[in-house]
């Protein structure tokens, strides 16, 4: 698996594809620091690359009183179930 792993980082950024890849199974809006610790990285990076995502309409934040939940748009799910396929042939 570690080659696989390798490779896939040689075409893709790791971790945003990562955090793509996890909103996706999650199936539900989540929580960016719950994103964080699944793609192992800091709060404050999840949070970066996810604005990045809004952005580019990949994610939309939801807020709920306090919380703020990420859920990704119709275009996120397409971009993140073709990295996840992607991720599976190499």
């Amino acid at each position: 698996m570690t080659k696989k792993k390798d490779i896939f980082e040689v075409f893709f950024r790791c971790k945003p594809a990562n955090i793509l890849i996890a909103l996706r199974k999650g199936g539900k809006n989540r929580y960016g620091s719950v994103l964080a610790k699944e793609v192992d990285c800091t709060y404050s990076h999840a949070v970066k690359i996810l604005q990045e995502m809004e952005k580019s309409k990949l994610v939309n934040f939801e807020k709920h009183g306090r919380i703020k939940t990420i859920k990704l748009t119709d275009n996120g799910n397409k971009i993140a179930e073709s990295s996840e396929k992607i991720r599976d042939l190499l």
